[in-house]
């Protein structure tokens, strides 16, 4: 036994990387910068050196997704644009005129490729500066431009080439990856729901509400994604991640549904008695979400049979919290409900099972498999991202980050230039990783910038002083890049400070030390820190509580639709069909939207967050209005039409009510006149009890959907008490948030 275990650890290291790539990106990145230092370094390579690791390494570090031929792609372009970059750093070296306007080309060029995609942009746009500064920093200047666009394309060509050697021992299947990011997702959220002490609620709440928008994110993306190859060629695995994807939105409604279901017992005094039979079952159902995410990756049997005995210690948790929450909440509404709702969790597992078997070419074989269910809490994996984006509309906020960000660093440029001086180019290049579009993640970025670099650069200066030998050196260099390339998508803070070190070793190994460099690169840092600050504070900004009512008038206007649907689907005794999933989706993604604008609004400066808790409150009641909506998702039972004038009429209030908020947090004062009639009429409205009938299923079925639509009700009445102004004379006046 003992001789295995080693063996054991390795394959779980191979079950980990498969999902989670911070391993394989820091491994390329060291590869691919340290084989051109040592050729260097041996005489072998007769090319700028600094050229060639630098585009390597940042080709090397891409967590390229999507098809191959798009990857391959993907690759070259980035290729050609590093390539470029160092061609025009070169060429306009020599005039200070060109310099300045090649620095704002590449600025342009900066925002352009955030535009078409937002996973490899941001970093793309970094790196291509980072060589058009260094490029425009060499003393060579214009006439050894091709010399360099030579190095930085023989660099291009080992980073691709790192990238694609992999491939055939790997293989990364677009579409599977994309099945595998909802399920993921979902294991993210149902981690989030785990309870912890009751001052922790608060915080509870903020983690489902996060995870709930990332999940939304997710499966829009992977829709998508699942959408577009359908479009092109239609295959019968393409239907089978299609029907696995369906299988982790349906659990993820579910367990969200037994989740809204359970808060309301968290009060009380059944919760203690619940407490350790519910917290199994939630960590059963995220290690079984993982163990379905790499099995649908990694294709083997044994992540398959692993999967399979997942599944089965989660029916049986389930079973034993379902004889447990009939115990002890009696027969009661709200065990009743909790009851319903796991009876239908444990009902969709074989489903899962089915969905997944299908996946796998390979399911009968049978295979050796570890007996010890390990948790698997640390996986992550990022959604697919890869299609370009080719609209031709804008956002405006990423047009004026562009400006900004042109007319900055062509100061930048212009100072260093004029002032010649050596290290200089850590002005404009902080600049650049400082800002960003809005100013929330400047101010973040600044701190963890400015913190990072000046201890980069302080322990860089330190291994430089001390003369060692290019062993150790290159020693240090190495170990610096492969933690940045294992940091970079886990803490970026820590990140920068390897980052700086290995970019201050390459560039200044061969110079003089002196501490007059050294205060001059952190003085650069320190100036292009502060004034990518300033420019975000005072260059013509952006607040995000300016862009916030329409988001926020979307979502309630999504669940306006999401409720009229739902209550139509029941008076009709109709089943949750496409349309109504494509109403929770529309509901779901506006809600996410507008928590990721609420985050941004806290990082503005407070004079910019007024109404900032009204905005929060708002959100958050909108949000709890769609969960409860859901929840009525899993009582549409068709053919029993709920034939009730209380529904019809409830539809008529909530519709009404959640428009003229819309219209209220938009400044439509006419929408807003009439919160204060709607608030007196939901107070007024009452739902039927039950009655002589309430033992049928029909009847229980009622009562449960009325009980959903009264929590409904109550949160329509706060919201509208959310909007009014804190000491407006009328309830109908709601702030400007």
């Amino acid at each position: 036994m003992t001789a295995i275990l080693p063996w054991h650890r390795l394959g779980r290291l191979a079950d980990h990387e498969s999902l989670q790539p911070d391993l394989g990106r820091a491994i390329r990145a060291t590869i691919a910068f340290m084989v051109p230092l040592l050729l260097a370094a041996a005489g072998w390579l007769p090319w700028e050196m600094t050229f060639v690791a630098l585009t390597a390494q940042n080709i090397a570090m891409v967590d390229v997704r999507g098809p191959y031929a798009l990857r391959f792609g993907l690759l070259l372009a980035m290729a050609a644009i590093l390539t470029g970059a160092v061609g025009l750093g070169a060429l306009a070296s020599t005039h200070l005129l060109a310099a300045a306007v090649g620095m704002g080309f590449m600025a342009v060029c900066g925002g352009l490729w955030r535009h078409l995609n937002s996973d490899y942009g941001p970093s793309m746009a970094i790196s291509s500066i980072l060589v058009f500064l260094l490029a425009l920093n060499t003393p060579a200047g214009a006439p050894a431009a091709g010399h360099h666009m030579v190095a930085a394309l023989a660099g291009g060509a080992w980073g691709v080439i790192l990238q694609v050697v992999n491939w055939p021992f790997r293989p990364q299947h677009p579409l599977r990856r994309a099945a595998a990011d909802s399920w993921l997702a979902v294991a993210d959220l149902f981690a989030a729901m785990a309870p912890g002490e009751p001052a922790d609620s608060a915080r509870r709440a903020q983690n489902v509400a996060e995870r709930e928008a990332a999940l939304r994110t997710t499966l829009d993306k992977t829709y998508a994604t699942l959408a577009v190859a359908g479009a092109a060629r239609a295959s019968p695995l393409l239907a089978r991640l299609e029907r696995l994807n369906l299988a982790a939105a349906r659990l993820a409604t579910r367990v969200v549904a037994f989740n809204t279901a359970f808060e309301s017992l968290m009060a009380g005094p059944e919760f203690a008695g619940l407490m350790p039979s519910f917290l199994p079952a939630l960590a059963s159902l995220t290690n079984t979400s993982r163990t379905v995410a790499l099995a649908v990756v990694s294709r083997q049997p044994a992540h398959l049979a692993t999967a399979d005995v997942r599944l089965r210690r989660l029916t049986n948790l389930l079973r034993v919290l379902r004889a447990r929450v009939a115990a002890q909440t009696g027969a009661t509404h709200a065990g009743g409900q909790l009851l319903e709702i796991l009876r239908q969790i444990e009902l969709l597992l074989p489903e899962i099972r089915d969905a997944l078997r299908a996946t796998i070419d390979r399911a009968d074989e049978r295979a050796a498999f570890s007996l010890e269910l390990f948790d698997l809490d640390t996986w992550t994996l990022r959604p697919l991202a890869s299609a370009l984006n080719l609209r031709s509309r804008v956002d405006p906020a990423l047009v004026r980050y562009t400006l900004r960000l042109a007319a900055l660093t062509i100061v930048g440029v212009l100072i260093f230039k004029v002032y010649a001086l050596p290290h200089g180019y850590w002005l404009p290049f902080t600049m650049v990783v400082v800002l960003q579009p809005d100013y929330g993640s400047t101010r973040q970025r600044a701190a963890q910038r400015v913190l990072g670099t000046l201890a980069g650069s302080l322990l860089a200066s330190l291994l430089l002083w001390l003369h060692l030998p290019f062993v150790v050196l290159a020693a240090a260099t190495a170990v610096t890049i492969f933690i940045f390339g294992f940091l970079v998508k886990r803490n970026y803070g820590v990140a920068v400070i390897f980052v700086t070190l290995f970019i201050v070793l390459l560039t200044e190994a061969n110079g003089p030390v002196t501490i007059a460099f050294t205060a001059e690169r952190i003085g650069s840092t320190l100036a292009g820190g502060a004034l990518a600050l300033l420019a975000a504070l005072f260059f013509w900004p952006i607040w995000e509580r300016d862009r916030f009512p329409p988001v926020l008038a979307l979502a309630l206007r999504g669940n306006r639709d999401y409720l009229r649907l739902l209550t139509a689907r029941l008076a009709g005794g109709r089943a949750y069909d496409e349309e109504a999933v494509a109403a929770k989706r529309r509901a779901e993604s506006a809600n996410s939207a507008v928590f990721s604008s609420l985050q941004r609004m806290i990082g503005d400066p407070k004079n910019q967050q007024d109404g900032i808790e009204q905005a929060a409150a708002l959100a958050n009641g909108n949000q709890r209005l769609t969960r409860a909506l859901t929840v009525i998702t899993l009582h549409l039972t068709p053919g029993t039409p709920m034939d009730r004038p209380e529904l019809a009429r409830f539809a008529w209030l909530a519709g009404h009510t959640l428009e003229a908020l819309a219209g209220a947090v938009v400044a439509d004062e006419t929408a807003a006149t009439g919160l204060a009639a709607l608030l007196a009429e939901l107070e007024n409205f009452r739902f039927p009890a039950p009655g002589a009938e309430a033992g049928t299923a029909a009847a229980q079925r009622d009562h449960w959907v009325f009980a959903q639509l009264n929590q409904a009700s109550t949160e329509l009445s706060a919201m509208i008490l959310a909007a009014d102004r804190p000491g407006s004379d009328r309830t109908a006046e709601v702030a400007a948030v």
